[in-house]
């Protein structure tokens, strides 16, 4: 099977080995660095002493959030320098130096916290995210657009080998419950995604269209139409059936359907709706679909507990 259409990450990064982060992603990251020196009041400062501190991993995990931790220092802490012990993406144990902060005493103190916030979050998820990603066996695993600090969230899934899904409502069509309802009130549900399938650009919206179904129809009537549609242009990109709710044996009835139907290779399928990591080993081996996306990947993760030491080595 080919790439995943869930994989944005490139909106965000280029080149990571190059630095090559999107004009997007840094727009985001200072947003969120502002709101949270703000909140915290803190600011830089040329008084004390030079100091230097280290922040060290107080728990096992993966490393992230190197660019909006260096962003924070090289915008808003002149006076302060980082110098980084691992890699972004790096697996630590408790106990590894993860970085360095020198600059003025007041300075380093006032930038601790908003930092380690950073690094502790995004760490927690991409620790959080490679967990998933183990125990996934083959299928892939994505995050959704339930995020606490938006694109943060979703690059340290990426960091952690996820998915990061759309970035925003406008980074590929979804066609759900609701918009069925909306742009189709008099119809019913397999009438409407008949209609709204034949009624979409493909020329524009091909690379990435989610279509949300809960029932066996309806996975099978998108699959149809959207077949048909992509013949009359000679196209062959695939649709996203997001199977909603339907946990992962009837799933598995989707993908034994639309196999009988010649249907399957115009799908990718998507398990989403309640999925939590233990039930990984059953998705994985009854669903048949290619991704499970669930909000527990990044909301439920914990923070990595990481310290910092003034003057610790």
């Amino acid at each position: 099977m080919g790439a995943l259409p869930h994989d944005r990450s490139h909106l965000l990064c280029d080149d990571l080995g190059d630095g090559r982060y999107s004009e997007l992603f840094k727009e985001s990251v200072d947003r969120w660095l502002i709101s949270h020196l703000s909140d915290d009041r803190a600011s830089d400062s040329s008084e004390g002493v030079v100091v230097t501190s280290i922040a060290v991993a107080k728990s096992n995990g993966v490393v992230a959030g190197s660019f909006p931790v260096d962003r924070l220092v090289e915008q808003f802490f002149h006076s302060c320098s980082v110098d980084w012990m691992v890699e972004e993406g790096q697996r630590v144990s408790s106990g590894d130096s993860l970085l360095s902060l020198k600059g003025p005493s007041s300075s380093v103190l006032s930038c601790e916290r908003v930092l380690l916030n950073l690094l502790g979050r995004m760490s927690g998820i991409a620790s959080s995210t490679a967990e998933w990603v183990s125990e996934s066996e083959g299928v892939a695993v994505a995050c959704t657009r339930k995020t606490a600090w938006g694109l943060l969230d979703k690059w340290a899934v990426h960091v952690g080998g996820g998915l990061t899904h759309r970035l925003s409502r406008s980074d590929a069509l979804m066609i759900k419950e609701n918009d069925l309802a909306v742009l189709e009130p008099q119809k019913d549900t397999v009438s409407a995604i008949r209609s709204v399938i034949s009624s979409i650009d493909l020329e524009l919206s091909s690379p990435f269209t989610v279509l949300e179904v809960s029932k066996l129809e309806q996975a099978t009537t998108g699959a149809k139409s959207w077949s048909e549609a992509q013949n009359l242009r000679g196209g062959g990109e695939r649709i996203v059936l997001l199977l909603d709710n339907m946990g992962p044996i009837a799933c598995g009835e989707v993908d034994r359907e639309l196999r009988s139907m010649d249907l399957r290779s115009w799908c990718i399928l998507e398990g989403s709706g309640g999925i939590v990591r233990r039930e990984l080993p059953e998705w994985s081996s009854v669903s048949g679909v290619d991704v499970v996306s669930s909000s527990e990947v990044n909301m439920a993760a914990r923070s990595m507990d990481i310290s910092m030491i003034i003057g610790g080595e």
